[in-house]
């Protein structure tokens, strides 16, 4: 019996809520992310800037950098990388909160065509 071979390709998702306190802080400390970054178009500079002011999800995502959760980890070469943000309504105890609610409508396969997980119980991960 061998065993077949395995993909050497792992999607890792990660979804994160998190509560802004201070808008104002998180708007300053993206701006300066803007500022600071000297290969970014004018044009482009002036668009980031506008978002980051009117919407703290926007803000956010000009600092969260999820190409360097993986720049660092030894063995591993980032092939593609996608991140998004915005504002939800949270309440974890009501009815169906769920972060992996959109899961559930997906039909994913591996590239050995196997269904992508465990033993039939969830996910791989």
């Amino acid at each position: 019996m061998t065993t077949p071979e395995t993909s050497r390709f792992v999607r890792l998702r990660v979804d994160l809520v998190v509560e802004v306190h201070d808008a104002e802080a998180l708007t300053k400390a993206a701006l300066r992310r803007i500022a600071d970054d000297g290969g970014m178009p004018d044009a482009e500079r002036v668009h980031a800037e506008g978002a980051v002011t009117e919407d703290p999800a926007e803000a956010l995502a000009h600092l969260i950098d999820p190409v360097g959760l993986v720049g660092e980890v030894p063995g591993v070469e980032l092939q593609q990388a996608s991140w998004s943000s915005e504002r939800i309504g949270y309440d974890p105890d009501a009815p169906g909160w769920d972060l992996d609610e959109d899961d559930d409508d997906e039909d994913w396969t591996t590239d050995d065509g196997t269904d992508g997980t465990d033993d039939g119980e969830g996910r791989a991960g």
